[in-house]
């Protein structure tokens, strides 16, 4: 019955404490010395001990109360992997991305989150790391921000002008799509900055090797001298590569890749999201406070957009795709998101022996000169950022095998393929229900231009009468679900290109004719109001 008493005065006693101070020990943990009579002190805890026990119940437990114990536990979230959405309960479907199963469990360490716990913020002594005042609009200064030369033309136009000083990269694209190339290459014509490059995944035999290759055109002491501004460092610590960019203070940092780093406060393997996101966070802290640019190189998912959560391209100043098809010998480099630039702007490079070269006129590599007589080609002016370029647009139209009718579009949005083909039939007049149509933007390009909507009309047009468009004929317009022909952007970039490459007319929305000063140029301008009165152009 004392026994009984005494349990239930505990357990009320233990309700009235807060969570995490509450702790039962075993028999004798904590009690008075028979000897001396003193009590036992149990370091540096007080101790609250029950002291009304009995006889009978001191020699069966001894219930002790940790008034002073810090008994933080690791906590449990749920962090969504397609937009980084945190929940502290797992749901099916993420309320943010509308994404079906994919929470996933993250342990968060206890204490993680300590003002300058990762060293970053008082990196290099004598850094300003912010004011932490309010400063008026009109008292802060308008100029431009310096630039990096980066020695290549495509790589600064999409970064806008070069790299900025204490911006954060991300450059993604497919698994040997050449990132890496790419990032070499160019930190190997820049001897003016000592660069770090962070290996997780190469060994350094293997990038020496690389840039052995890449600079194979080199002679004598050039090629010798070749490389000796860089220092290649095999390391997955996060931590141990923050020591030595604070001995040895690069003017550049690479990480090849962010997905292979990890750092000591997250207790998950590398890769996962909670390790992507505190990785980036510390470097983006880095080289905010250092004024150190730092490339990242990530990976894609099979969906084709960067691996990791969505917060990694939110912390970031620039993303940049490199995309290109590997059976193609073209690359291209395009900015999503800038914060320093425009993102239309795009970057052509073609994959060589020695590396990628870049494209300066595009326009000559993407067409083909003998297409004469051939049907199912059209040519396009299309334009990606400021910069115009002819693409040629290849279609195949043939009769259904099968009950169902195939639709296959390469380098073009599917979607939009149907649209255009249904606008083909219901207001001009062609049926083709029961064909097969197959669609194809040479050099394996991605074009995301509406101006390409006619030349793909034209194309399938002509692949279906089999009748080739006459050679010099080129095109631009964009196409509306009642069949007119809607005027599109930068007309005369788009016309001085065609009249560059020696073709002799070119098709324009009629609504484009008002601006255009015909009179400057040599090639025939042909303004259309329907889709009807292009096809009568190009077939008569």
């Amino acid at each position: 019955m004392v026994l009984s008493n005494l349990f239930v005065k505990f357990k009320t006693r233990m309700k009235d404490l807060p969570e995490g101070h509450r702790q039962t020990t075993p028999v004798n943990a904590h009690r008075p010395s028979p000897a001396s009579g003193k009590d036992v002190q149990p370091g540096a805890n007080q101790v609250d001990s029950i002291q009304d026990m009995t006889a009978n119940t001191e020699n069966v437990c001894n219930f002790v109360i940790l008034k002073g114990t810090d008994m933080a536990k690791d906590k449990i979230a749920y962090v969504c992997s397609n937009c980084g959405q945190e929940s502290a309960k797992w749901m099916g479907r993420c309320p943010n991305c509308g994404e079906w199963n994919t929470f996933k469990q993250i342990r968060i360490p206890a204490g993680t989150g300590d003002a300058g716990s990762d060293g970053t913020s008082s990196f290099y002594d004598g850094l300003p790391s912010g004011t932490g005042k309010p400063v008026a609009l009109r008292d802060i200064s308008a100029q431009d921000e310096p630039r990096i030369d980066m020695h290549d033309a495509e790589l600064n136009r999409v970064l806008g002008g070069g790299m900025v000083p204490g911006s954060i990269t991300l450059l993604g694209g497919e698994p040997g799509i050449g990132k890496s190339t790419l990032t070499l290459q160019t930190i190997l014509r820049m001897p003016e900055y000592q660069t770090l490059y962070v290996s997780g995944e190469e060994s350094a035999h293997q990038i020496k090797l690389r840039a052995d290759r890449l600079t194979a055109d080199l002679k004598g002491p050039e090629r010798d001298s070749a490389g000796a501004h860089i220092s290649i460092l095999c390391e997955t610590s996060l931590e141990k590569v923050l020591e030595y960019v604070k001995a040895c203070r690069p003017g550049l940092i690479v990480i090849d890749s962010i997905q292979t780093m990890s750092t000591e406060k997250i207790g998950s393997s590398p890769g996962s999201i909670s390790q992507v996101k505190e990785c980036a966070s510390i470097l983006f802290r880095l080289a905010k406070t250092s004024g150190i640019p730092v490339i990242l190189i990530g990976h894609i998912n099979k969906e084709g957009t960067l691996a990791g959560p969505k917060i990694l391209e939110h912390i970031v100043d620039t993303v940049i795709q490199f995309e290109g098809d590997a059976h193609y010998i073209y690359r291209i480099l395009r900015s999503t998101k800038n914060r320093f630039g425009s993102t239309s702007e795009l970057g052509i490079y073609e994959m060589e022996q020695n590396g990628l070269k870049p494209v300066s006129n595009p326009s000559e590599l993407l067409l083909t000169e003998d297409h004469d007589g051939l049907s199912g080609v059209a040519i396009s002016a299309a334009i990606e950022g400021v910069r115009p370029f002819l693409v040629e647009t290849q279609a195949l139209v043939s009769s259904a095998a099968y009950g169902t009718p195939q639709r296959s579009a390469t380098g073009f949005d599917q979607r939009r393929l149907n649209m255009l083909l249904a606008v083909l039939e219901k207001r001009v007049g062609f049926k083709l229900m029961q064909k097969d149509v197959f669609l194809n933007i040479a050099g394996g390009l991605h074009v995301t231009d509406l101006a390409i909507d006619l030349s793909v009309i034209a194309a399938v047009l002509s692949s279906n009468l089999d009748i080739a468009i006459e050679t010099g004929w080129c095109m631009a317009g964009e196409v509306g679900l009642s069949g007119e022909v809607r005027p599109v952007s930068r007309i005369d970039q788009r016309v001085a290109e065609a009249e560059k490459l020696g073709f002799s007319h070119i098709i324009i929305p009629r609504n484009n004719q008002k601006g255009l000063h015909a009179e400057r140029y040599k090639i025939a301008i042909v303004p259309v109001r329907k889709v009807e009165q292009a096809l009568k152009a190009l077939f008569g």
